[in-house]
């Protein structure tokens, strides 16, 4: 049986094979969305009728005897700074209300279709991608499906929220700085940030483009693995999208973790969070069978560094907004924005000159290991509203602080599986499971392995 607690995977298979069809899977997720999202505020804009027509033509596709793609009848939404064709790409804004409905959506949204998924709708985020929140003074807080007086993290709030929920099983999210780890954990769901370069980001709105990546969020890893795969592949209109084949991750994705080296990320990693943050980590590498600790170097400055470079650079991008319209942001987004443009360019140049030594550190490192394990949060969600917290005795700000073990993998371009861990409650922890570039398929395998051995696993909230 098909309902909202069902997989992305479930409900393809469901719907290749007559047993429901697309426009059933998708008046599910629309009835979900309609029975929840008052409550959690995961969606900007719901795109019934698009969805409904695009449900029944693979339903007219499969009556002709057209074969289906792997994703057919997959209902699933986007953070709202992608390009949806017929709506203003908002990213999070009221500034950019004014804007023109988008002409054409952003090619992710195009290969997805492609394979057969369903658009259902845009979801919230925290203003212009600022945000490890999910607060939002334009459009609303979201909530967490756990606990809704807790936040969700952001800055991709609402794919949080909806994947979680049971809203959509599927939902793309970007991460600049933890944008996709920080919610998955928050929310207890698999999040992939990919290697830097590897999925296109055009027709989305950017953030720190040096630094944007964008990917899935899921209630399993072989969703994320199938919506990733089909997502493959360059784009010219994206400079730093690599030229590779296809390298399709699900065929290696049952291998296990036989010959894999992996390792603990040590010192940095092992202090400043929750306890449970770390023993999910230790839960991890006793289930895996990992004993060796490594040490990242420089990875606090690597943080002070990937700090550095979003101030600076994402200060620049909104700089003729913030001169003609600083009251129309969000003011502590504003505010941070502002405190970006008073930092001297040469910082800049420094954090450049020093992320090329660091990514060739971090190189040599991935020669004699192959997976990494980290926190993906210092902490559980923490509440709507809450401004500080307190970490090893340490008092500090929430939001500043969140991303303090995504920051320094980011900064590298490394891919990430954020992994839910099972044996976390009531509120959900994430453990990063880090590869080298362009190794997806290793890190999706670990998260696979975890999951099938129970040790991680999400599950439909609220």
């Amino acid at each position: 049986m098909i309902d909202f607690t069902s997989k992305a995977a479930e409900i393809a298979a469901a719907v290749t094979e007559g047993r429901i069809s697309a426009l059933e899977a998708t008046e599910i997720s629309l009835a979900r969305i309609a029975a929840v999202n008052g409550k959690l505020n995961g969606f900007t804009t719901v795109l019934e009728d698009r969805a409904r027509a695009t449900a029944r033509k693979l339903d007219a596709a499969r009556a002709a005897g057209q074969p289906l793609g792997p994703m057919a009848g997959v209902p699933f939404a986007v953070k709202n700074l992608y390009d949806i064709a017929g709506l203003p790409t908002v990213a999070g804004s009221k500034i950019n209300r004014e804007h023109a409905p988008r002409e054409a959506d952003s090619p992710l949204i195009e290969r997805l279709e492609a394979a057969g998924a369903v658009l259902v709708g845009a979801l919230n985020m925290g203003e212009y991608a600022y945000d490890f929140t999910g607060e939002n003074c334009h459009y609303g807080n979201a909530c967490n499906p756990h606990d809704p007086t807790r936040m969700p993290g952001g800055s991709s709030s609402g794919s949080g929220v909806a994947a979680a929920s049971g809203m959509v099983p599927l939902a793309l999210g970007s991460d600049t700085n933890g944008s996709i780890r920080v919610p998955s954990s928050f929310c207890g769901l698999f999040g992939l940030k990919p290697t830097f370069g590897r999925l296109p980001r055009n027709r989305s709105f950017p953030f720190v483009a040096s630094l944007d990546h964008l990917g899935p969020m899921a209630r399993s890893s072989h969703d994320l693995a199938l919506a990733y795969d089909v997502m493959q592949g360059p784009d010219a209109a994206d400079p730093v999208c690599a030229q590779r084949a296809l390298e399709p991750t699900l065929p290696s994705l049952e291998q296990g973790i036989d010959g894999l080296r992996i390792a603990v990320a040590d010192d940095y990693f092992a202090r400043g969070g929750e306890p449970l943050a770390h023993e999910a980590v230790e839960a991890f590498a006793k289930a895996l069978g990992a004993t060796r600790r490594v040490t990242i170097p420089e990875a606090r400055r690597a943080r002070a560094a990937a700090y550095t470079m979003t101030a600076i650079e994402g200060s620049n991008l909104h700089r003729q907004r913030l001169q003609q319209r600083a009251d129309d942001f969000d003011p502590d987004t504003r505010d941070r924005f502002l405190a970006g443009a008073l930092l001297p360019g040469d910082w800049y140049v420094q954090a450049n000159r020093f992320r090329r030594w660091y990514r060739a550190r971090m190189q040599e490192l991935f020669r004699d290991v192959d997976i990494l394990l980290a926190p993906a949060a210092p902490c559980i969600a923490p509440k709507i509203g809450q401004r500080m917290m307190t970490l090893d005795g340490v008092e500090m700000p929430v939001r500043a602080n969140i991303g303090l073990f995504t920051q320094p993998i980011t900064f590298a371009g490394l891919p990430v599986v954020a992994t839910p861990y099972a044996a976390a409650a009531p509120m959900p922890m994430g453990v990063q499971v880090i590869a080298a570039p362009w190794r997806e398929d290793l890190a999706l395998r670990v998260a696979r392995y975890l999951e099938k051995a129970g040790v991680a696993g999400s599950h439909v909230a609220l």
